[in-house]
């Protein structure tokens, strides 16, 4: 039975989730390991959850609880339980977790890794929003990213896409929009 545990960076399994965000994401996708770090012991609105089964870790859920919606910013599960069916048992875990609006960001359609992600969540539920969104850089210097935002817990975020957007930029990249760099 899968289980979700909010950890810091001083529990035994915080490597674990350390090296797994490493290794599921480019630098691009991800901010530093002490930009992270301070995330997770002191940003009352981010939380880092350890997803084990049993005793066994097999995944990480990084979530911000922003106005009125929850951004989940990095979902992964370890290499080698992949293709296991823990994505969907996951994100059954996750809609149970999250009882208002969850938001994501996903890449475009653009090829076939893409297209059977956004396959995957709109499966699990979600929908995908089509208004044209960019992720900025995480850190000074970066790039921004053409990506897609998708959602659950409603049955559109047009009207509060804006919204949406500027709360992300604010509380999780630490910019404006339109954002070009990260301080």
């Amino acid at each position: 039975m899968i289980a979700f545990t909010k950890i810091h960076t001083t529990d035994k399994n915080y490597p674990f989730v350390e090296n797994l965000l490493h290794s599921s994401f480019p630098e691009t996708e991800r901010r530093d390991d002490g930009a992270q770090r301070e995330n997770t012991d002191n940003n009352p609105k981010f939380s880092c959850y350890l997803i084990t089964d049993g005793n066994t870790p097999i995944g990480l859920f990084t979530i911000w609880k922003l106005d009125g919606f929850h951004y989940a910013e990095h979902l992964a599960t370890a290499p080698e339980v992949r293709n296991r069916g823990y994505g969907k048992l996951i994100m059954e875990k996750i809609k149970e977790m999250i009882t208002d609006m969850l938001v994501l960001e996903v890449e475009e359609p653009l090829d076939e890794t893409s297209i059977r992600r956004i396959g995957f969540y709109q499966r699990c539920g979600l929908s995908l929003c089509d208004k044209p969104y960019i992720q900025p850089p995480y850190r000074k210097g970066g790039k921004s990213l053409s990506l897609k935002l998708m959602f659950y817990g409603t049955d559109s975020i047009d009207g509060a896409f804006e919204k949406i957007r500027n709360d992300i930029y604010k509380e999780v990249y630490g910019t404006v929009y339109p954002a070009t760099d990260t301080e």
